[in-house]
């Protein structure tokens, strides 16, 4: 059973749709929503390319988890607005491919900080041991932390995936309207859900907390890498304030479904705060990698700019490993 009863929310979102369909409020708002998710999915496009596009970008381990960066919020930004789209459009699918798309879905999401909290630990590393940083961070233990990544951020979707599954054989061929509720077919699988994203939020603070510290007690006591180890603090915030958006897309997420526990219904002001949620919370902080860690790079920066308005012509930017 459910948590959540989902053929009265069924009920409600097609009536809600065909009474707002009479002004012009939805069109604008899936259309704002399309254009966001567009261009920002292009700028990301731009950035990986970019990165891909030397020989230095491909074997350096900060710009290779930068690029996983990339790489993940595209993912995100292509399948975690389909669910909107589908709520827009009225449209069941098969739970098989909705269960494909939350599980993308979710594991994108928790791919974030865990890659935030590896980027901490490269440039702790690179600043605080610089004599052991190349042989440390390596291209190949880069990409075993990716895939690691990856396994973690997969275990819950998983258990949620295989659990519904085997408590009815027919769950992968029926028609639902799609959201993450759905996997959702005893109380203690929304415990562990939030257990689980806390626990990683929590790590992830700790693990940016403690090098953001280390890296400025080395840029006081070091001289001659203080300019480096500004730059590497610098940075080391900015993953904690993405780190930040992170968690209140989370805690916005369970605030969206305490409400709906609460009221039993939606209004207007909770449909609207739900479009906030995914435009500016979901939507708006995937952009935000290539403008905080590219355009900061002064490698990486001419030759965005080049690339982002379809020029053609080489330039050979300076590179720094700050």
């Amino acid at each position: 059973m459910a948590l959540f009863n989902g053929s009265a929310v069924e009920v409600w979102i097609i009536q809600q749709q065909l009474d707002d369909l009479r002004n012009e409020g939805p069109i604008l708002k899936l259309a704002v929503a399309m254009f966001m998710t567009l261009f920002f999915l292009y700028v990301n496009g731009v950035m990986f390319y970019v990165l891909r596009s030397k020989r230095t970008f491909k074997e350096t381990s900060r710009y290779i988890l930068f690029g996983h960066m990339l790489l993940n919020d595209s993912v995100q930004l292509l399948v975690s607005p389909l669910l909107y789209y589908f709520a827009f459009a009225f449209l069941k699918v098969v739970t098989a491919a909705c269960a494909f798309i939350i599980f993308v879905s979710s594991a994108t999401f928790r791919n974030t900080p865990l890659n935030l909290a590896v980027m901490s630990l490269e440039r702790y590393v690179a600043i605080c041991f610089p004599l052991r940083h190349t042989e440390i961070a390596t291209q190949k233990r880069t990409y075993l932390a990716i895939v690691l990544m990856w396994c973690i951020s997969s275990i819950n979707p998983m258990i949620d995936l295989f659990f519904a599954a085997i408590m009815d054989p027919n769950f992968l061929t029926i028609n639902v309207f799609c959201s993450r509720d759905r996997l959702f077919m005893k109380s203690w699988q929304l415990g562990l859900f939030n257990a689980l994203n806390m626990f990683y939020f929590v790590s992830v603070t700790l693990i940016i907390i403690y090098t953001y510290i280390n890296i400025m007690i080395t840029s006081r006591s070091v001289s001659s890498s203080k300019d480096s180890a500004r730059k590497a603090y610098r940075t080391v915030l900015l993953h904690l304030f993405q780190l930040g958006l992170s968690l209140t897309s989370f805690l916005f997420t369970n605030i969206e479904r305490e409400l709906y526990i609460l009221t039993g219904s939606f209004s207007s002001l909770y449909i609207n705060l739900l479009y906030l949620n995914f435009l500016f919370v979901l939507i708006l902080p995937r952009c935000l990698s290539p403008l905080i860690y590219g355009l900061r790079d002064d490698a990486v920066r001419p030759l965005f700019k080049l690339y982002f308005f379809g020029g053609s012509s080489k330039i050979k930017p300076l590179v720094n490993e700050s």
